[in-house]
């Protein structure tokens, strides 16, 4: 009958020997990682102190192994971040603009400070004050770094390199508080007549305004839609005889580097395609530029430049932001057009149905992010106040 293998990382008896010079040696096998025993020693000034330090050796050897990669706790981060890449391509499961962009957070944000140090030199106290000290510049930074530097750690926690993730202990980052900045009424009416005036003011020579970026104002404002939902709606999108004229949020533009923009045939997230009714004034917009296109395939896009391709959401902020500059309105941001329209349905209809209509799956990111708290209490307080409390004159 075969003897039983001694388990991975258990060693057997010590022996101590001195050398000629007065030193003590310390000796043991050691089962390694891959199941294959070595003789692991140490040395010290007196014999205690060599077995205490082939201890100290034997439980670090034992905490941080090499990984199926070949990575060891003393392999340098940017071994790390290397292989993290490759395996996120490996699962695939992310969309091409999130694995875009946490290789840029993470060359960007976290490299700088971890590119010269070894995995066995990241522990919580560096990690916490990595985070902390790129927080006082922004708190986004921070936030961002944070997820890249996790999932990478996270890795080397389960090809065993780690035995737990130093993230798991940081400290939470404070989030400053800051309220959602909305339009007005007044802003709004600014915004119009400004977009109005440039795209009717004369033209000595090229084309003339086609009316575009009104349309695309009006059709944000009345729909909630981030401005690449706006500018990937297609003519099948739109149902504008139906009793209620709705339009179908199911894209979104995309531009990335060394690709055409084009459309992604779902929004931000597969769950939040839906279909919005369509107020008064987004209709007239949307009637307004059928009009002027020429085809009728369902795939044709509402919005598109004079070359018939889509227009990309840097250009529409760009051309939005002069056209302000020039209209003395300062702060102009497609976004600001989302939460603002957000707003308005919470106050009038409550948050669930403004949560619906942005496409969030949790209402607690409308609240925190999207919707400007009505600070007015109702003031039917004082009549029930006055009722408990008042004196009868």
């Amino acid at each position: 009958m075969a003897r039983p293998r001694t388990p991975i990382g258990t060693f057997g008896s010590i022996t101590t020997t001195r050398t000629p010079d007065g030193r003590y040696v310390a000796r043991t096998r050691y089962r390694d990682w891959d199941g294959k025993s070595r003789h692991v020693q140490t040395t010290g000034a007196t014999k205690p102190s060599a077995e205490r330090s082939l201890k100290k050796k034997l439980a670090e050897r034992d905490l941080f192994q090499p990984g199926f990669t070949g990575m060891t706790a003393d392999s340098p981060f940017p071994a790390l971040v290397s292989y993290w890449l490759e395996d996120m391509d490996l699962e695939d499961r992310l969309s091409k603009t999130t694995r875009l962009l946490y290789e840029r957070n993470m060359r960007t944000l976290v490299l700088p400070f971890f590119k010269d140090v070894t995995l066995r030199e990241i522990g919580v106290a560096r990690c916490d004050y990595f985070l902390k000290q790129l927080a006082k510049q922004s708190y986004n930074r921070a936030r961002q770094a944070r997820v890249v530097l996790r999932l990478a750690l996270a890795l080397a926690v389960r090809h065993e390199v780690f035995p737990r993730n130093p993230m798991d202990h940081v400290s939470r980052l404070r989030r400053p508080v800051r309220t959602p900045d909305i339009f007005s009424w007044d802003e709004l009416k600014a915004i119009r007549v400004g977009i109005s005036a440039w795209e009717h003011r004369p033209i000595k020579a090229g084309p003339r305004p086609e009316g575009q970026l009104g349309q695309v104002v009006e059709v944000m404002l009345g729909t909630s839609a981030r401005i690449g939902e706006v500018l990937a709606i297609r003519l099948g999108d739109l149902d504008l005889d139906a009793p209620i004229p709705s339009v179908r949020i199911s894209g979104t533009i995309v531009s990335r580097r060394g690709e055409p923009t084009h459309r992604q045939d779902h929004p931000k997230t597969a769950r939040s395609v839906r279909r919005v009714a369509l107020p008064g004034f987004a209709l007239r917009a949307i009637r307004a530029r059928l009009e002027k296109i020429r085809f009728t395939h369902p795939d044709t896009l509402l919005f598109f430049t004079r070359v018939g391709t889509p227009h990309t959401t840097n250009n529409i902020r760009r051309q939005l932001r002069d056209v302000m500059e020039q209209a003395g309105v300062p702060d102009v941001t497609p976004h600001r057009f989302r939460r603002t329209a957000a707003t308005a349905i919470n106050e009038i209809g409550g948050l669930q149905l403004a949560s619906e209509l942005l496409g969030h799956s949790d209402p607690s990111i409308t609240r925190e992010h999207y919707i400007r708290r009505n600070e007015t209490v109702n003031p039917v307080t004082a009549k029930f106040l006055e009722q408990a409390f008042g004196r009868a004159s």
